[in-house]
């Protein structure tokens, strides 16, 4: 069966524009212009990539990603905002959001975005499969085949996106990385100006870790390079 992919946008000639490029991928999508059915259609569908304007009619874009989080944790969603909203970019990203995109973006870029997640949904099933495989630092367990985090005993909910960051981070630890050796790594692509995404999951990853977000132990500001896992700070 053929990837599905919703386009919630309710500019109908560039819902049209991205459709059309993703038939060019060999997917299928459907286009829904009003927040309030594109939350309804998200939640009881089965789409592998949710793409989402911010606004909207009805329930805007950043509540709906907040609403579709909530109910599915794993759903990629990946939002389109103006080039001068950096605030939409920054909630979105902070609501949930795998990824954004900035309007007016090139076909290249919107169909190298949408590869990158559906080789994420993709790799979730996969993994799934596979022969168990786990890496444990301290009281830190990462299950890559269950998806599952548990730190301290405690099972940690993690976004697919936000799973895929740390599991890149513990299999490297205490090896500093700069954002855009991490947007390259686990995003998939290397684009100047897209830090925020980074900043906005490592933020995420810390309030779900962290004692202290504003004292970070585990995931660490290398002030100047990126950041680091500071294998250490599991066990304090």
């Amino acid at each position: 069966m053929k990837d599905k992919i919703l386009i919630v946008e309710d500019e109908l000639d560039i819902a049209t524009l991205i459709q059309v490029h993703l038939t060019e991928l060999d997917l299928e999508s459907e286009i829904c212009g009003d927040g309030t059915q594109a939350l309804k259609m998200a939640i009881q569908g089965d789409y592998q990539l949710v793409m989402l304007d911010v606004m909207l009619p009805g329930i805007n874009g950043l509540d709906i990603c907040r609403a579709l989080r909530s109910a599915k944790p794993l759903q990629s969603i990946l939002m389109l905002t103006s080039r001068t909203s950096e605030t939409d970019r920054v909630l979105g990203l902070e609501l949930g959001a795998d990824d954004y995109m900035n309007k007016p973006f090139s076909v290249r870029e919107l169909q190298a975005r949408v590869r990158t997640q559906l080789r994420r949904v993709h790799a979730l099933k996969t993994n799934a499969a596979a022969p168990e495989s786990r890496i444990s630092i301290g009281e830190l367990m990462i299950d890559l085949n269950r998806h599952q985090v548990t730190f301290k005993n405690v099972e940690i909910e993690l976004t697919s996106t936000e799973f895929d960051l740390l599991s890149f981070l513990g299999k490297h630890p205490d090896q500093v990385f700069s954002r855009a050796q991490l947007l390259d790594s686990v995003w998939g692509y290397h684009h100047s100006g897209y830090e925020h995404t980074v900043n906005s999951h490592i933020n995420r990853l810390r309030n779900k870790l962290e004692l202290d977000s504003a004292d970070p132990q585990i995931i660490q500001t290398v002030w100047g390079v990126g950041y680091k896992f500071n294998a250490a700070g599991v066990n304090g």
